[in-house]
């Protein structure tokens, strides 16, 4: 890449943008356009995404990749225009999460059961 090609504001031939999409935390997104060789694999793009997120490399390289929702080898071809993301591990269970939660609101303040007509059955 020459310097001409940074002057212009527009990308070289032989690059294109990617979105990253990262989350460090509980309800923290955030997310990054990278400049990438045309044809980089997944996993050939990891260093430049570490670089442009500010995130250590180890830490990127023990989560798993997707694109577009959906988990892909490292070996996949990226393409221009396409959202890479990274899934952190579930804390719990969200089956076990709602169950808590139906249980702590009780079985009259929460979900179906919330509205119902006076002097009818539970659940209707």
């Amino acid at each position: 890449m020459s310097k001409d090609d940074w002057g212009t504001g527009q990308a070289p031939a032989n690059t294109m943008a990617v979105d990253v999409a990262y989350s460090p935390g509980p309800r923290r997104v955030r997310h990054q356009s990278v400049q990438l060789p045309v044809g980089c694999p997944l996993g050939q793009a990891l260093p430049a995404v570490a670089q442009a997120l500010g995130v250590p490399l180890a830490s990127l390289r023990a989560l798993d990749l997707g694109v577009w929702g959906l988990r892909c080898p490292k070996e996949r071809v990226l393409l221009a225009g396409e959202r890479i993301e990274f899934y952190r591990p579930l804390r719990v269970d969200p089956k076990v999460a709602r169950r808590e939660r139906f249980v702590s609101q009780g079985a009259k303040t929460a979900g179906l059961f919330a509205k119902k007509r006076p002097g009818a059955k539970a659940g209707y």
